[in-house]
């Protein structure tokens, strides 16, 4: 069964990288060709046949998302129609993963939706990296891979510092099992933020539980939007002391006037992976560092085709 990796819209340099790792050249990537109607209808073509074919279709949730989103889906039914043996949806950065929950009433759970659209559509796998929450496998009845990134944060880690002085930092309750497994693995100390809100969507004080006196404090989260957590979360690490303070972040948002907090922050540098691309804002901001992710999704690929593990 030959592999075919098809790449969308949504991160084209990112594709790119894959299907280097994967020994193709940019021009052995076929991609997939997508125009819009004068209605705004979406209007996919598939280059290449990918008859029998075990098919990786590469597609992150960059801007605009729904339009992104609705490229995948028409593909991956082009491909099922097409009579691919095997479909796979790669998605470096999962759509709505933060709608995972009914946490009030009438409230939907969009995760579940964008589930059940990828399976209709003929989706046979899902490929993606550091799910904002784990139970979203749970809502496929296919098989879901999700890798994580901590690997390369790690090694960038121990490339670009010494661990004497480090301490691993969640910026809320619900990103301290990610931080507490990395400080394990670095075998480094583990600092946590808890937040207080007397008001929804608004923070009304930070209060950091352990120490990051004399540190260098390092702040892991999963996703980087408007950076007001970040920002503040940096802020409470220098009053307590800290020497200096850096983010690692899976997914970079940065919508609103996140660039622009980042740069007022206590922030010395925000690494960021390439699960999306950047704004040239974001490029061009001298905090912003960015931590390539895609060998990581590149041997994901590879196993799955070769059936390993």
């Amino acid at each position: 069964m030959a592999m075919q990796v098809l790449a969308g819209k949504s991160h084209p340099t990112f594709s790119e990288l894959v299907g280097k790792h994967l020994g193709r050249a940019s021009t052995d990537l076929p991609g997939i060709s997508s125009s819009r109607f004068s209605n705004g209808e979406t209007n996919v073509v598939i280059e290449r046949s990918v008859r029998d074919a075990d098919v990786f279709i590469i597609q992150t949730a960059s801007e605009p998302v729904n339009d992104m989103l609705m490229e995948l889906i028409i593909a991956i039914n082009a491909c099922k129609i097409a009579s691919a043996r095997r479909i796979t949806a790669v998605l470096p950065c999962f759509p709505y993963a933060r709608q995972d929950k009914k946490d009030r009433s009438r409230a939907p759970i969009t995760a579940k939706v964008v589930a059940n659209m990828l399976e209709s559509a003929g989706c046979h796998h899902v490929i993606t990296m550091d799910l904002h929450a784990s139970q979203i496998q749970g809502f496929f009845n296919i098989p879901v891979d999700n890798l994580f990134a901590e690997t390369a944060m790690i090694d960038y880690i121990k490339q670009t510092m010494s661990l004497d002085d480090v301490v691993i930092v969640s910026p809320d309750v619900g990103g301290a099992r990610r931080a507490a497994i990395m400080a394990d693995k670095l075998r480094v100390d583990l600092a946590l933020i808890h937040k207080e809100r007397k008001v929804a969507n608004q923070v009304s004080r930070m209060i950091l539980v352990g120490s990051v006196a004399d540190k260098r404090a390092i702040i892991v989260d999963d996703i980087a939007d408007t950076c007001g957590t970040l920002a503040l979360a940096a802020s409470v690490c220098i009053e307590h002391g800290a020497r200096s303070c850096s983010a690692l972040v899976t997914h970079a948002f940065l919508s609103g006037g996140a660039i622009g907090r980042i740069t007022d922050s206590s922030l010395d540098t925000l690494v960021v992976a390439n699960t999306l691309p950047l704004s040239e804002a974001a490029k061009h901001c001298p905090k912003i560092r960015s931590l390539d992710v895609s060998p990581i999704i590149a041997e994901a690929i590879r196993r799955t085709h070769n059936s390993e593990s």
